[in-house]
């Protein structure tokens, strides 16, 4: 099972084949380096490193395959732990508190809502506990999240990112939700726009990027309706084919 997000691949030597458990767990972890997928592929490539991961993400929000999800990859200094989790490397500052550009972390929200998708889940879990999180018996629709550090004397994944595990958490779990909802309407319809700067994007979530144009005040046509994230009402596709915008800010007429 590979994920659609991949843009580079290269399979490393360090895993074991197959798994002991079903996958559960998502446990990013920071590079401490600015690395691109590319990069990271080389270093895992090396059987004497000892290390790999079954996904990275580089410096420019790429997604490379170290480790295909059904083998566990050498990530977490623990054989448990990466016997149920997918592990994600992702590009940092060297240093405290090993920040992530925009680009990493947005592709991190999407890698993590895609593999929950892909496993049935509704809801990825941050409790922010080891113990907690380690003795908790996930539902058949719940994934939860862990970390390097609670298995080694490492800050991994580092402040930055720790201290946004709950955002990341509840940004995965409301983007799965959203694709939930079935959109009511399939036929073209107008709607009123008051908002000069309603930005329009290339797809149906904010997880996709803007266009760099906005509607402006006026009449638009929708003719189609997607659930995504960002939006409690959905997207709408604008006839125009300029792209998405959100209908939380639409009056529909």
């Amino acid at each position: 099972m590979r994920s659609k997000l991949i843009d580079f691949v290269l399979l490393s030597p360090c895993f074991n084949k197959g798994r002991k458990y079903e996958v559960s767990r998502i446990t990013p972890h920071c590079v401490v380096a600015q690395w691109s997928v590319e990069r990271i592929g080389q270093f895992f490539n090396n059987l004497a490193k000892q290390a790999s991961s079954n996904y990275g993400i580089g410096t420019d929000g790429r997604v490379g395959l170290y480790v295909e999800e059904e083998n566990r990859a050498w990530t977490s200094n623990s054989r448990d732990n990466d016997n149920r989790a997918i592990t994600i490397e992702c590009a940092s500052d060297i240093k405290h508190p090993y920040a992530m550009n925009d680009a990493v972390y947005s592709k991190l929200i999407v890698l993590c809502a895609d593999i929950c998708k892909r496993y049935g889940k509704k809801k990825l879990l941050w409790f922010g506990d080891r113990s907690k999180t380690l003795s908790y018996k996930p539902a058949s629709d719940e994934m939860v999240i862990t970390v390097h550090r609670w298995f080694a004397n490492k800050p991994c994944p580092g402040d930055w990112l720790y201290t946004r595990l709950g955002d990341l958490a509840d940004k995965v779990t409301r983007q799965l939700q959203a694709e939930e909802v079935t959109p009511t309407e399939t036929s073209p319809f107008k709607v009123k726009v008051s908002a000069r700067d309603l930005n329009i994007r290339t797809g149906p979530g904010t997880n996709y990027a803007r266009t760099g144009r906005c509607t402006g005040i006026g009449v638009f046509t929708i003719v189609d309706v997607k659930p995504g994230q960002g939006s409690k009402n959905g997207w709408g596709k604008l006839k125009s084919g300029a792209g998405w915008i959100s209908l939380d800010y639409c009056k529909r007429i």
